[in-house]
């Protein structure tokens, strides 16, 4: 069995992947471009990736490609029709990264809401000891505790998210796409009325697409806290830039673009520097408990197809 790794940079350099090798030849590489996919390809039989995309022109290039294994839950970088019409399966690995993400996310929040970039930079560049006053109150920071915490998507981040949120004293609401019976859900506009931080779990979908977008924003209070840690396109980034930079936003915090790495041209770039803006590089799924625990997940998902089980399918087949 050939066995190829496509992206391994993508998934930190601490992470041994040896434990690949009991399906056979392992081959790692550290990052693949669309060009060197179809001779990567040529002989695969089982490939890992993270944000390789596998679309039709790839798979016609892998007559002997079996089984894609990708590193993380979304799975939109994956043509899975075209996998299915091939008979090749597809696996995800779901839950992995719950507490990392969350973690993330109220850190963001809470290093915003408090300012805490300012009060250390303060110390930091000589401001506090040439102040010659014990303490420094500006800018103003107001308790999380009593504000209410919008959570869009309420899978297992959106839910570990919102346990959180109510122990710091949120009170916490909550919209999904799909409810199910007995979800303390409440509708979109109503989320967007009332909360004062607003945080986005959602995968990306044809409904997700641009969720946040201008007439979203229009709808939130003046100076809500805003984070997306779900992927970028959920958002109109640039109709989010220009709510933050005419105060509607009042803080930001974002860890996932429409394209990754964010280009030069990207709307946030125009961000850097806003003290009220945090940007991180796609690394909220990625602590590293929770890489092994993807690593751990997706060697069951390898020994399960070759027993011929399904686990953790997202394909057709």
């Amino acid at each position: 069995m050939t066995v190829k790794v496509l992206d391994a940079d993508t998934l930190g350099k601490d992470l041994d992947l040896s434990p690949l090798a009991e399906f056979g030849a392992l081959t790692v590489y550290p990052k693949t471009v669309a060009s060197e996919l179809p001779s990567r390809l040529r002989d695969a039989e089982i490939i890992l990736i993270n944000k390789v995309k596998i679309g039709e022109d790839a798979l016609a290039a892998a007559p002997k490609l079996r089984l894609i294994c990708i590193f993380a839950t979304g799975y939109d970088n994956v043509d899975t029709a075209a996998c299915t019409a091939r008979g090749i399966a597809v696996c995800n690995v779901r839950g992995y990264s719950t507490d990392s993400v969350a973690q993330v996310t109220l850190s963001m929040a809470l290093s915003l809401a408090t300012h805490l970039n300012e009060y250390r930079d303060f110390v930091s560049d000589g401001s506090y000891t040439a102040s010659g006053v014990q303490n420094c109150l500006t800018p103003v920071y107001r308790e999380l505790a009593g504000k209410c915490w919008g959570v869009i998507g309420y899978g297992n981040i959106g839910k570990r998210v919102a346990e959180v949120a109510r122990a710091l004293g949120c009170r916490v609401l909550a919209c999904r796409q799909h409810p199910t019976k007995g979800d303390d859900t409440v509708s979109l506009d109503r989320l967007l009325r009332e909360s004062d931080v607003i945080s986005l779990h959602t995968p990306l979908s044809a409904q997700t697409r641009h969720l946040i977008d201008a007439a979203a924003i229009s709808k939130m209070k003046d100076g809500v806290i805003l984070i997306n840690v779900a992927r970028g396109a959920v958002t109109d980034e640039g109709a989010v830039a220009e709510a933050v930079k005419s105060g509607k936003i009042g803080a930001l915090g974002v860890d996932v673009y429409s394209t990754e790495p964010m280009p030069k041209t990207h709307p946030y770039q125009t961000l850097i520097g806003y003290k009220n803006v945090c940007l991180t590089p796609h690394m909220a799924w990625g602590a590293y408990e929770a890489r092994v625990r993807c690593l751990d997940e997706s060697l069951e998902n390898i020994r399960a197809f070759l027993r011929g089980e399904r686990r953790n399918r997202v394909d057709g087949g």
